[in-house]
């Protein structure tokens, strides 16, 4: 049997095993599994380390926190500082970042034509790096929103910050399942039809944050497909 897995705590809001099991099925993988594993402390990946599995896929909250128990790490990985898939190749247990595929991806840059080049990227977690990267990449400027003093604090934004936008990412957990309740404390009425909502969440297809964001116009988009498109990728770096 081949194992995978993903880690990550908690794990309730996976679409992950149900995405590999129709893609076993769908392709006809034989002798394949996809588990999820929800570990409380991140060192407890020493144990899946020490079992047959041949990869892994990371998610909250320990896509950087997982680094220092790796043997090495793959340049998309390097470039970011965070790690969302892992690959044991011949014992080494080597990170790779699959999220800067999927984001860049998932995303029309077309759109984005005669709109300001300028991105707020709530939350400064593993995830929000990735989503720098690709900014970086199309040469949008990026400014991180964090309340834990890391970038520019939810208060600072005002009518002025939002219009300088087009694309408003959030990279936060505010608003995931079971929490559906929550959202990130923006000012979503001077959001309108020139601006992209985008949340990496999937679960629930639409957070309070793409609601709001859409009963002003704007466009939105939620974390399927980014997930589907990492998801591809992870498998073929797997079995690269």
């Amino acid at each position: 049997m081949r194992r995978f897995g993903l880690i990550g705590y908690p794990l309730t809001h996976s679409f992950s095993p149900s995405y590999f099991k129709n893609k076993f099925e769908k392709e006809d993988i034989q002798n394949t599994e996809y588990k999820l594993y929800p570990i409380e402390e991140v060192s407890q990946i020493m144990t899946l380390f020490e079992s047959d599995i041949l990869g892994l896929n990371v998610t909250i909250p320990y896509k950087e926190s997982v680094i220092p128990f790796l043997d090495d790490l793959d340049m998309s990985a390097l470039s970011v500082m965070a790690v969302n898939t892992i690959k044991n190749e011949n014992g080494l247990w080597v990170g790779y970042n699959s999220d800067i595929f999927g984001f860049e991806n998932s995303l029309d840059f077309d759109w984005f034509e005669n709109k300001p080049k300028r991105c707020l990227i709530l939350g400064t977690g593993g995830a929000s790096k990735a989503v720098k990267k690709v900014m970086d990449n199309h040469e949008f400027e990026t400014i991180f929103v964090s309340s834990s003093g890391n970038g520019m604090a939810y208060n600072d934004i005002d009518k002025s910050i939002i219009e300088s936008v087009s694309i408003i990412v959030n990279t936060t957990p505010l608003g995931m399942a079971p929490n559906i309740e929550k959202y990130p404390l923006i000012p979503y009425e001077y959001l309108s039809d020139q601006h992209l909502a985008y949340d990496l969440i999937y679960n629930p297809e639409k957070t309070v944050f793409l609601n709001s964001a859409s009963a002003h116009n704007a466009r939105i988009q939620n974390g399927l497909p980014m997930l589907k498109l990492q998801a591809e990728k992870s498998w073929e770096i797997w079995n690269s």
